[in-house]
């Protein structure tokens, strides 16, 4: 179909994070043209979230992606919060509706799909290795799928016991002889580019005792964990998983179209590609 060419009516949509991927932008702007939309999607970082959040308004930006480290700040900068980012005490979406802005959490909404499109069952213990605000968009979509036995896992004391308490779940620092049927990486472990793009978030015996393992890092979609998981014969849900089905709720919230699976599917792959 095409997308119309570049007009004083073409409408803006863009991502805030503090490492920009291409990801999102390839997606998005893969999709404007196949569908034929008048859209354009762009990524940007900041050292200044309120000034950000303010030229969304003031420049009628229609949506804004929202990464880490801005899920929370952005809180007070919105004019509405729905229960998805109310739940989780984060944000990763902003629509704006001539000058109202309006926030949620498609990452909660697609942990919660994948959940249910694995079959994962409520009663398996879960394991949450994470505290941020992606760790709690994860546990409050498995906990208000019923998962009530779990753990979080974070070195961060205050933040790992904060979490815990909210979700109803045990704390410790760390893994160590710990296991749960559902493992969940929800840390920069395995990350590419970072510092720790080579590690394995959970030790092998973790993995085996595993019904399974779920990576929430999306670059690379198989993560060192992935790996292991799948040479222990374990099931997995990779971050690129998560990645497409919040990309997609998004998607829908700033133009109004639903793609079809298969146009997901697609426009997923190609934010892959290097």
């Amino acid at each position: 179909m095409g997308r119309p060419p570049l007009n004083k009516d073409t409408r803006l949509c863009i991502s805030l994070a503090g490492r920009p991927s291409n990801i999102g932008t390839r997606f998005h702007n893969h999709l404007y043209e196949v569908l034929g939309l008048d859209f354009l999607y762009k990524a940007f970082t900041t050292t200044d979230i309120g000034a950000a959040i303010g030229g969304v308004r003031a420049l009628g930006i229609r949506g804004c992606s929202v990464s880490m480290p801005f899920k929370q700040d952005v809180l007070d900068l919105v004019d509405e919060v729905e229960p998805s980012a109310r739940i989780i005490n984060a944000v990763n979406t902003i629509v704006n509706d001539d000058g109202h802005l309006t926030a949620s959490n498609t990452d909660y909404l697609a942990v919660q799909r994948l959940i249910d499109q694995y079959g994962l069952e409520p009663d398996r213990s879960v394991m949450v290795l994470g505290s941020g605000g992606m760790a709690s968009a994860v546990g409050a979509a498995f906990r208000d799928r019923g998962f009530a036995t779990g753990t979080v896992v974070a070195r961060n004391e205050t933040t790992g016991r904060a979490l815990a308490e909210r979700l109803g779940y045990d704390y410790a620092a760390e893994v160590g002889s710990r296991s749960a049927e559902v493992i969940v990486n929800v840390t920069p472990i395995g990350m590419a580019g970072g510092p720790e793009e080579r590690q394995q978030a959970f030790d092998a015996d973790t993995i085996a005792q595993a019904h399974t393992v779920f990576d929430v890092v999306a670059t690379p979609a198989e993560t060192p964990l992935i790996t292991a998981a799948r040479q222990a014969g374990v099931a997995v849900i990779t971050g690129a998983e998560v990645v497409a089905l919040q990309a997609a709720e998004q998607f829908e919230r700033y133009t109004g179209v639903r793609p079809t699976p298969e146009q997901v599917a697609e426009a997923s792959a190609i934010s892959r590609r290097d």
